[in-house]
Order: structure tokens, then C-alpha cells, then sequence
């Protein structure tokens, strides 16, 4: 008989990661609309000077670079954007910390469809962060496949 506590704590984790993602991407989102009409290059600079960061980073060079490009428009389309995803996560989460079984199926599909691109984008240009997110991606698809097959429907 399978230890149905260790498939709740697996399934909880798995809540909790994806509920983390999805609060994170509502906070970008609701910070995106934050800075509606104003000049976000200045924002920007007021916090890197604010957390006291390098001012001679290359990253912050980068971001400081392409903040002019960021409009209105742009906003408005990354909280959109950062919306949607943040009510799949938010989705997944809540169906696996609840434990139902659509949440699972829902889970496999969603993050397992992200696989290819994170895939190609590994392969185009290779990060540890990206890494690292299509191997969590990959072992929480396996994990509930094989828990799936482990705990078939009542």
C-alpha cells in the first residue's frame, strides 16, 4: 500500500511552489500598473541608488539601457501578461493543496506544454536560472505523472 502522506506532502510542495509563483507574478503585475504614466527609467534609478547596488554593474547598465524603451502600452501588456500566469499558478496551487485530482492533470499539461521552450530557450542561451527551472519543471511533471499512475482514481 503507497504512504498517501508522502503524495500529500509531495502534492503540498508542489502547491506551494506554484502558489509562491503565482503571488510573486500578481505583485509584478500589480507593480506594473504602478508605474503607469510615470517615467520608470527614474523610478528605477531611485531604487537602485535606494538598495545602495553597484552602480558599475553590467546588469544595471543593461536594465538602465532598455527602461527608455518601456511605455505605457509595454506596461499594460506585462501586467496582462503577468495576470494570466498569475491565475494559472495561482490555480494549480489551490487545486493541489486541495488535493484534486484536475489539478494534477491540469499541472502536467500546463507546465509540461512550458517544457519545449524552456528547452529552446536552454539552448540558445544557457543560464543557471533557466537551468534550474526546467528541472524543477521537469521533476514536478514527473512526480505527479508517477503519482497519478501510484494513486489511480478511487
Amino acid at each position: 500500500m503507497p504512504d498517501t502522506k508522502s503524495h500529500s506532502r509531495g502534492l503540498l510542495l508542489i502547491a506551494a511552489f506554484k502558489l509562491l509563483k503565482g503571488f510573486a507574478l500578481l505583485a509584478v503585475g500589480i507593480g506594473a500598473l504602478h508605474l503607469l504614466h510615470r517615467d520608470v527609467a527614474a523610478v528605477a534609478d531611485h531604487w537602485i541608488n535606494a538598495f545602495r547596488v553597484d552602480p558599475h554593474n553590467r546588469f544595471i547598465h543593461w536594465l538602465l539601457a532598455k527602461l527608455p524603451l518601456v511605455d505605457d502600452t509595454k506596461l499594460k501588456e506585462l501586467s496582462v501578461g503577468t495576470f494570466i500566469y498569475a491565475a494559472v499558478f495561482l490555480t494549480e496551487g489551490t487545486g493541489l493543496a486541495l488535493r484534486k485530482r484536475w489539478a494534477e492533470y491540469f499541472t502536467i499539461i500546463t507546465t509540461g506544454s512550458f517544457l519545449p521552450l524552456e528547452v529552446y530557450e536552454i539552448i540558445h542561451h544557457v543560464t543557471v536560472a533557466k537551468s534550474v527551472a526546467l528541472i524543477l519543471n521537469i521533476a514536478v511533471v514527473v512526480y505527479l505523472v508517477r503519482e497519478l499512475r501510484r494513486y489511480p482514481k478511487p
